[in-house]
């Protein structure tokens, strides 16, 4: 499967195709997805022709031909043992990441979320089932990631790193943070308070006191939470948060909403260092992207192999 962006970039040609098409004809979506009985089942996930119908017509919209139907089948199913396992290991980005994802791409080809919503429901694909694609295409990366990236195999033996030094000349340097994450948690059953939970955090940015102080500044709010993230290497910093961190004011970084709630992260200290276990930590993030540039992850294939084989998969 595509990452994300890689399905957003193929779909973009079909996406305009069909917005600027004089006839708005469906490509047989609502009249296929109508009558849905399952065609599989995925341990305990059904797939449905429904759902084969609606990724088939997304297959469409990137151009890809052969038998669609099949193909669409086979990535639901690939995408099932994903999901479950994200869930499983609790890695699944938040709704608000695949919303903002989602109203990028309509931003960027200069329509609005509600345009790019009736585009995809003449298609045959909705906006469901294109989010639901991008929240697994998002979070399998960074769980790929996770599993290997603190195995042996993806360390850097004492001699790999010694013989990068010497390539390199010298020592690599890079920002060292000490971070504490401050969370004003909204169950899930309370949504609706997001945007209250929302300004109630912004506020407190302006009286946060300091790390050493962060456990008794939490407890004059209801509901609020802060984690000790400890060291963190700026090469290992999520993506979603790297860019506030970098543009951070008074020690705390802008708000995020996430499934937890309300979160932003206070920067109790930052230093610059050039040591063995930096030098690790930036080379390894420069073979990253190296791998990101040439294609998927080679361990996203052994991963989802590893879980097809203890997966029950009963095709109907």
């Amino acid at each position: 499967m595509a990452t994300a962006k890689n399905g957003i970039r193929l779909l973009l040609a079909g996406v305009i195709a069909l917005s600027l098409s004089v006839s708005p004809a469906p490509f047989g979506g609502d009249q296929a997805i109508a009558a849905t009985s399952v065609v599989a089942v995925v341990n305990k996930t059904a797939i449905t022709s429904g759902d084969v119908s609606r990724r088939a017509a997304f297959l469409r919209l990137q151009r890809k031909s052969g038998n669609l139907q099949k193909l669409a089948k086979e990535e639901l199913i690939e995408e099932a043992l994903k999901r479950e396992e994200i869930a499983r290991v609790g890695m699944s980005v938040s709704t608000a990441d695949v919303d903002a994802s989602f109203a990028r791409f309509a931003a960027s080809n200069k329509m609005s979320v509600e345009q790019l919503n009736s585009i995809l429901d003449r298609a045959g694909v909705t906006a469901a089932h294109f989010k639901a694609f991008i929240a697994v295409s998002m979070s399998w990366p960074r769980l790929v990631n996770a599993r290997y990236a603190g195995g042996a195999s993806s360390r850097l033996s004492n001699q790999e790193l010694v013989t990068r030094l010497l390539e390199n000349k010298q020592k690599p340097v890079t920002t060292e943070y000490m971070l504490k994450q401050v969370i004003f948690v909204v169950p899930a059953s309370k949504k609706g308070i997001v945007g209250k939970r929302k300004a109630e955090a912004e506020k407190s940015r302006a009286s946060f006191p300091g790390c050493d102080q962060a456990m008794q500044f939490a407890k004059n709010y209801l509901d609020v939470s802060v984690r000790n993230l400890g060291r963190v290497m700026e090469p290992e910093l999520p993506p979603e948060w790297k860019p506030l961190i970098e543009k951070a004011k008074g020690g705390t970084t802008a708000t995020r909403v996430t499934d937890r709630g309300v979160e932003y992260l206070a920067i109790c200290n930052q230093r610059q260092v050039s040591d063995d276990v930096a030098a690790e930590i930036v080379f390894r993030a420069e073979d990253l992207g190296k791998e990101k540039k040439e294609g998927e992850n080679p361990n996203s294939a052994k991963y989802l192999e590893e879980l097809r084989s203890k997966a029950q998969i009963v095709m109907q």
